[in-house]
């Protein structure tokens, strides 16, 4: 058996950093918004544990979080669970699109289809990253703590462009620079981006007013009210960028 999942992008509408806390972790609010843009994810049971990865170049060695998503689903189902991975990237990594995240919630939803295992992923979710269990439902939905702490919302038929200028930015040093800078809303974390990385800051003037940080960046979205107003705010960027739009919870 074989499926095939789309991994979807997510924008943060706003981000408040509330507190850093002392394991290091900073617990946040946000507004958090699934997208159509997504990377694909096929899956197939298999004697040995692989993964291939076509499109936006990412790493598909032993440190992908494809493969510590499957291991924590292993555990919880008490056996090995060999699986084929085929990823499909389209999602600008180091971004704040959740990219990585998605791709390790769809890989838990592929390997329990494809080995028939009775998981509550919800739980498995939490034990591969922060934003992960939000990506086994997606849709519309408020975070809180360290964005584990989930309450689905109603979603709006929104359109988005997305600008992406080809930085790739760690989390853990955007954060570690808010320690520094602190931040302002909409997205308390873009000071903290434009100090770990210069040219976020110099990304951002050039679009302009209207565009706001996604995550702990280096994307910028606008809320567009239509397709073609999307192309329109994109179409003279010499970036990497596209139009989107909100998608409704899958799960």
């Amino acid at each position: 058996m074989k499926v095939a999942l789309p991994a979807r992008a997510k924008l943060n509408l706003d981000l408040q950093v509330v507190k850093r806390r002392g394991d290091g972790f900073h617990e946040i609010r946000t507004h958090m918004q699934a997208v159509a843009l997504h990377d694909l994810v096929e899956a197939w049971p298999s004697e040995h544990t692989a993964l291939v990865v076509d499109g936006i170049p990412v790493t598909a060695e032993a440190d992908n979080i494809i493969f510590k998503a499957l291991a924590a689903l292993e555990d919880a189902a008490g056996r090995a669970l060999p699986t084929n991975f085929h990823l499909h990237k389209r999602i600008p990594p180091g971004a704040g699109l959740g990219g990585a995240s998605s791709d390790a919630a769809t890989a838990l939803r592929a390997a329990r289809i494809v080995h028939g295992v009775d998981v509550d992923l919800d739980a498995v979710a939490l034990a591969v990253g922060a934003d992960v269990p939000f990506f086994i439902k997606g849709g519309t939905a408020l975070a809180e703590g360290i964005g584990e702490r989930l309450a689905a919302l109603p979603t709006q038929p929104d359109w988005y462009a997305i600008a992406w200028p080809g930085i790739e930015l760690s989390t853990a040093s955007v954060y570690a620079a808010w320690d520094q800078t602190g931040g302002k809303s909409p997205n308390e974390l873009l000071e903290a981006a434009e100090h770990a990385d210069p040219r976020v800051q110099d990304f951002a003037r050039r679009l302009g007013d209207g565009w706001q940080m996604t995550g702990s960046g280096s994307a910028f979205f606008m809320h567009c009210a239509s397709r073609e107003e999307g192309r329109k705010a994109i179409e003279s960027l010499d970036c990497w960028t596209t139009v989107t739009h909100a998608i409704r919870a899958w799960a």
